[in-house]
């Protein structure tokens, strides 16, 4: 760890240090292991000239140093003659604004950056595609400012520290994660899909199910449901199989009565980009059904069911939820890494949260830095917080002792494996809620429980980033006063740390975000608890629990002579 003999180093403050990158793997950010000069051009009409005040790490950051032109934000870019820059998380101050920008911004504005950026439909991500904030100064333009949702930055309020600032971004992810993704209507004009597994002994009312479809697949399915699926909707373009068509998906997928858990899980398969399954049954299915969670966790595939028989009933909001349950358990397994900090914190500070928060992490180190941030917020906002060191089975019994053995209202689960999911979601009650918070490639397959979907109402979501919507929602929390995301900063360093910081998140090093502030020239890399041997004079203005704060912050820059 950084001493105080390291805090000066080679570079200087006059020049413009940035990290670029140019291939896979750390060696390829930056030159021989350190910033460089980047030039900056003169601001263009279309144009803000801004100051990178605060670069968040995390682990998206690593995904791109390993994979390099490889990544799926890159587009196979040839990386050593266009070089990418890393840094998502950023808020920045504009320093100068082109003619064409007059009015819209202003010298002085603080923004902070969305970096999930969309142009006609594609990702064009800030930090990927567009290159991003580890840098002193850059330019940004209709890149970031024009894209599908207009402009991707969204101004700072007023007394919002730098790191709360740059924070927002995770903490937007992790909002996101308790936001509506999913379709949970019919696709006008989609492609679907009909048919029975067993039996069909009831009267099913298809109204509000198959009306709006423009080409419907009837499987399995007697003469007279094909005659009011005929009814319902006549322009259809409406045909009757044996078997499933080779090579088709289904924006829509509606199987009633159904019964085998193999017939589910080859279904599931066939579900497009934002599908939908509706499962309409009374009985439970024959075994586990094999689902793909890496497609619910980028693809947002969705899961709906009902009991009834009018099959209307099982979508919507009312049916489908997304966050967590008021005053009951939640569990949120990889809850000490910093993203699963997040989620506990998050579930604390909720108005209406859980009454109990089991956190299931296997290291006790991380674990214990949960436990002194996050014990006094659960005390004072009169919540049990659970902290167990082990695995979901190991979590089991304190589960069953919180609910009463109706097992957990939601379970949240921060780890990319498919294992753990699988033993994760054996926690959740027959009307909880599983998030595959997570991501795991597309093709990962996890066995699941899915009768539940339809007899009890369990929810099967994931989500993927965050927009600018849901980054607004974090910032205004922060003016609120009732959001704190620097409280779960662990790592700080200059613009000379960046390469280190990738590193330290690469390898866990520590229990928290990593955050850099590139106007600092000079500071290592150093976690919070070691930040009274090496800058006394800031770590005394840490919270009592050692968490950051904004007059740390200011001690900071006013220490390196940074005025922001």
């Amino acid at each position: 760890m950084a001493k105080k003999a390291n805090l000066e180093g080679p570079m200087t403050a006059t020049s413009n240090l940035g990290w670029n990158t140019y291939g896979s793997g750390l060696d390829a950010m930056g030159r021989d292991g350190q910033p460089e000069h980047i030039e900056v051009g003169s601001t263009g009409h279309g144009q803000l000239r801004v100051r990178v005040d605060a670069v968040g790490l995390c682990f998206s950051d690593v995904k791109l140093i390993k994979q390099g032109a490889g990544h799926p934000k890159l587009y196979g870019r040839d990386l050593a003659s266009e070089p990418t820059r890393l840094g998502h998380e950023a808020t920045v101050t504009v320093l100068e604004v082109g003619d064409q920008l007059a009015g819209q911004y202003h010298v002085g504005e603080r923004l902070a950056i969305q970096p999930d950026i969309h142009v006609d439909g594609v990702s064009t991500a800030y930090g990927y595609t567009v290159p991003g904030g580890l840098i002193q100064h850059h330019l940004i333009g209709q890149e970031v400012l024009g894209g599908d949702e207009g402009p991707y930055v969204i101004p700072v309020p007023e007394g919002c520290g730098l790191a709360d600032a740059a924070l927002s971004e995770p903490w937007a992810c992790v909002e996101a994660a308790y936001t509506q993704r999913r379709r949970l209507e019919p696709l006008p004009g989609g492609r679907l899909l009909l048919l029975a597994d067993g039996p069909v002994e009831r009267d099913i009312d298809l109204a509000g199910a198959v009306d709006s479809a423009g080409h419907i697949t009837l499987l399995g399915i007697e003469a007279e449901i094909e005659q009011t699926v005929r009814r319902l909707n006549g322009n259809a373009d409406i045909a009757v199989v044996e078997a499933l068509p080779d090579g088709m998906d289904f924006d829509d997928i509606i199987v009633l009565e159904p019964r085998s858990a193999e017939l589910v899980s080859e279904l599931a398969r066939r579900i497009a980009f934002r599908g939908v399954m509706l499962l309409a049954g009374t009985q439970p299915l024959d075994g586990r059904c094999a689902i793909d969670l890496g497609r619910m966790h980028y693809h947002y595939t969705a899961y709906l069911g009902t009991t009834s028989p009018v099959i209307r009933e099982a979508y919507g909001r009312t049916r489908n939820r997304a966050d967590l349950i008021d005053g009951g358990v939640a569990v949120f397994v990889g809850a000490g890494g910093p993203m699963g900090q997040m989620h506990v914190q998050r579930a604390l500070e909720s108005e209406r949260g859980p009454a109990t928060v089991i956190a299931v992490d296997p290291d006790e180190d991380r674990l214990a830095v949960l436990r002194s941030r996050l014990s006094a917020l659960a005390e004072r906002v009169g919540r049990r917080l659970v902290v167990i060191a082990g695995d979901a089975s190991q979590a089991r019994p304190h589960v069953v002792e919180a609910s009463g053995g109706a097992m957990a209202d939601d379970v949240v689960v921060s780890v990319p494996v498919a294992a753990v999911m699988e033993e994760a979601a054996e926690l959740m009650g027959p009307t909880g809620m599983f998030v595959a918070f997570a991501g795991v490639p597309n093709g990962t397959m996890g066995n699941l429980d899915m009768s539940n979907v339809y007899l009890g109402a369990a929810q099967f979501t994931g989500t993927s980033g965050s927009g600018v919507q849901d980054q607004v929602n974090v910032l205004a929390k922060v003016r609120a006063g009732t959001l704190s995301p620097s409280l779960n900063l662990a790592a700080i360093g200059g613009i000379g740390a960046a390469r280190d910081g990738v590193r330290a998140v690469m390898e866990g090093r520590f229990a928290g975000k990593v955050l850099i502030f590139p106007q600092v020239v000079g500071l290592p890399l150093v976690g919070l608890d070691e930040l009274a041997d090496v800058l006394p004079e800031v770590a005394k203005h840490l919270g009592p629990s050692g968490e950051w704060t904004e007059r740390a912050e200011q001690e900071l820059l006013d220490h390196f002579g940074v005025t922001v």
